[in-house]
């Protein structure tokens, strides 16, 4: 049986997720690369990059972009706004296996919790060891995370909508249980509750002291975790993120 990221990653999360703002990611991937100061044209690796929002963002501040996804249907949708080649190249692959040379890249980012993905915690700290490989000496990272504690007490149980694009019912059901935040999806056509397809995402509730302790063993320095994406200092009880960045160990 597939991954549940091997499943739920394909046509119907587009739909899912179709209320995204473009533009509202492209502000705060803006406000997040300035923390990374890079120069103009520094080479910058997203990791989980989807439908290409924050790679197309990135691009367009200057860098030269790679992205990588294991989904080909979210690769494809990246590659029909990437019609403009500002993004060097979309890559499918696995963020467990990074297909590059080591030090190809003076940063790495991983956004809107693109990451906590694995059963097996090993797993997890696999990637990390990967963004230290595939970063030269003092290269920077970012990871956008969820802040656990913010999560499990604003935790929405269920909510339901209509996608008014298709007409398509979606109904989300998420608990917090385990260690894991756990989402259930249901999209079914109009007038066809029949043809209902249902989906489960899964993200590890890991805490700062983990990402600190994981981070040190792949070789990473952790340098400032920011709470939110105006740059306010984290607070665990309060902050809705755990933006964390900093650099390779030399």
């Amino acid at each position: 049986m597939a991954n549940w990221y091997e499943r739920s990653f394909g046509a119907d999360y587009m739909i899912v997720y179709r209320h995204r703002n473009w533009e509202q990611a492209a502000r705060e991937v803006e406000t997040m690369a300035g923390w990374l100061e890079l120069p103009q044209g520094a080479a910058v690796l997203d990791i989980g990059c989807g439908m290409g929002r924050h790679a197309l963002a990135l691009a367009l501040l200057g860098y030269e972009v790679t992205g990588i996804d294991l989904s080909d249907a979210l690769l494809q949708k990246a590659r029909e706004h990437n019609s403009e080649s500002r993004i060097r190249s979309l890559v499918q692959g696995d963020m467990r296996e990074l297909p590059f040379a080591d030090g190809s890249f003076d940063a790495t980012v991983n956004l809107f919790t693109s990451f906590g993905y694995f059963e097996d915690e090993a797993d997890n700290q696999r990637v990390l060891n990967e963004i230290r490989r595939v970063l030269k000496p003092q290269g920077a990272f970012l990871i956008d995370f969820m802040n656990p504690v913010y999560v499990k007490e604003h935790l929405v149980p269920h909510s339901e909508r209509i996608d008014a694009e298709t007409g398509n019912y979606i109904s989300e059901r998420r608990t917090a249980v385990d260690g894991w935040v756990v989402k259930q999806i249901e999209i079914s056509e109009r007038d066809r509750p029949e043809s209902g397809r249902r989906y489960e995402e899964r993200v590890r509730l890991f805490p700062l002291s983990w990402f600190e302790q994981a981070l040190a063993a792949a070789g990473l320095q952790l340098e400032r975790c920011y709470g939110d994406y105006e740059g306010r200092s984290y607070d665990e009880r309060q902050s809705p993120r755990m933006i964390l960045k900093g650099r390779a160990v030399s």
